[in-house]
């Protein structure tokens, strides 16, 4: 990973794989310029939403979500790029769709907060907590895409 570059966890939710979104996300982040570094299709066991989700165990929610999690399959992916973390946030839109803009990942497909389609890491510390609570690291590609050129200067 080059001097400059971040990763983040991103991951679409059982809603969004039974919508038929995961394509359209992927390209999103794709015409963005990030680079796609791992993917899976899982169903998510709760021992591993349960630690994925700890910072949420004293609140209401938090069973809920992680019966919803375990509800489907979700496709965890790790994104490489400058500033991956906070513009990949801005991408997915307000935790809320009802809040987010229209041209977002929540703002155009999402309509309730308990299905909001997409997660994504909150901070580059999060996001390397996430991408090895997920994947390891013989899961994770290191290379230069051929249109890194292109992206950056």
């Amino acid at each position: 990973m080059a001097a400059n570059q971040e990763r983040t966890f991103i991951a679409v939710k059982p809603d969004g794989v039974q919508r038929g979104l995961v394509g359209e996300i992927l390209k999103r982040f794709e015409q963005k310029g990030f680079s796609l570094v791992a993917m899976k299709l899982k169903q998510a066991p709760k021992d591993l939403l349960k630690q994925h989700y700890i910072d949420h165990k004293d609140r209401p929610f938090y069973n809920g979500l992680v019966e919803y999690m375990s509800s489907g399959p979700v496709v965890p992916m790790v994104w490489e790029g400058l500033n991956v973390v906070k513009t990949g946030r801005v991408m997915l839109g307000e935790t809320n769709p009802a809040d987010s803009k229209p041209g977002t990942i929540r703002g155009d497909f999402g309509i309730q907060v308990r299905r909001n389609i997409i997660h994504g890491s909150d901070s580059v510390e999060s996001a390397k907590k996430e991408i090895a609570l997920w994947f390891t690291p013989e899961e994770l590609c290191d290379y230069k895409s051929c249109a890194n050129d292109w992206v950056y200067e």
